[in-house]
């Protein structure tokens, strides 16, 4: 059987008691022949799991064998990327997809389309612009921090719990990623974060508001609010589920809204796991992977 003939195997490993059915979708739908799901994985599991996984190839299947790391938690899932990686050897080289919660993907179409938007306008994508990330404690929020961060911006990551409820994600995000990211409280009110924020990144929990209308319209220099909520209540009111572009009632920017960024997001996660069953080399994706493909896909 020759290797472009021989069945994709992809092998989707978690360290939680289940494996996304989403995902599973995705893989299915992208073409994937074999997948097969292992739960409640350990780090130090890694290493053997892909070494199981290339050794029982011969080496010109090797680039028909993958690995699809989820969860929810993107620095363990950056580490089980890592420990993938470093388990490898030529010629028994595999291909791995790190995409914790969807995590990455959904963070780089957010990230993506908000910079469509801003160079549309004219600026220079998020570089220089002050953004602020709401839900900032969560796997999504968390990582689009960091992506906007390399991107340029300056961020400032807001919890609704206190600030001890976000430095400590913040600081180990800025440590491990070598970007400098903000902390603010929103607890007490949101006046002051209005008052000078130019982008706004609303990551919050499924059907939780993170932002009135009220408190949209004293955002004087705001130029976009992007929400990944579809569940009512929508996470930034007077940003619908399909705007996309559409001016906010308060007149300052504009609004994008969760099905403009779940378009991309589903779109990007396709075409990694098509590249992973299609490549003609061993792959490994991972945040940046994702936010490359997206910037693509939006141009």
């Amino acid at each position: 059987m020759s290797a472009g003939n021989a069945p994709y195997v992809l092998h989707m490993i978690t360290p939680l008691g289940n494996m996304s059915p989403f995902d599973v979708n995705m893989a299915a739908d992208a073409g994937m022949t074999v997948i097969v799901p292992y739960t409640h994985v350990k780090l130090d599991e890694v290493t053997a799991l892909t070494q199981d996984a290339m050794f029982s190839r011969e080496p010109r299947n090797a680039v028909r064998t993958g690995i699809f790391i989820g969860g929810r938690d993107a620095l363990g899932a950056i580490d089980m990327l890592d420990a993938a990686t470093k388990a490898m050897f030529p010629p028994f080289m595999i291909s791995v997809f790190a995409d914790p919660s969807g995590a990455f993907t959904t963070a780089a179409a957010m990230v993506a389309v908000v910079e469509n938007a801003l160079t549309k306008s004219g600026a220079d994508g998020l570089k220089g612009r002050k953004v602020h990330v709401y839900g900032a404690t969560g796997i999504v929020g968390g990582i689009v921090s960091v992506m906007a961060a390399q991107s340029g911006a300056d961020v400032t990551m807001v919890s609704h719990r206190g600030i001890e409820a976000v430095q400590k994600p913040a600081a180990d995000l800025g440590t491990r990623f070598g970007v400098p990211l903000g902390t603010a409280d929103s607890s007490g009110g949101k006046d002051a974060l209005m008052a000078d924020v130019e982008v706004i990144l609303s990551c919050g929990k499924a059907g939780v508001m993170t932002i009135s209308a009220t408190e949209l319209a004293q955002a004087r220099n705001l130029r976009v609010a992007a929400d990944v909520n579809a569940v009512p209540p929508l996470g930034i009111e007077g940003v619908g589920v399909k705007d996309e572009g559409k001016p906010l009632p308060a007149g300052n920017g504009i609004g994008i809204g969760a099905l403009a960024v779940g378009n991309v997001k589903f779109r990007v996660q396709h075409a990694l796991l098509e590249r992973m069953g299609k490549a003609e080399k061993a792959v490994h994706f991972g945040h940046q992977e994702a936010l490359d493909a997206a910037r693509e896909l939006v141009r």
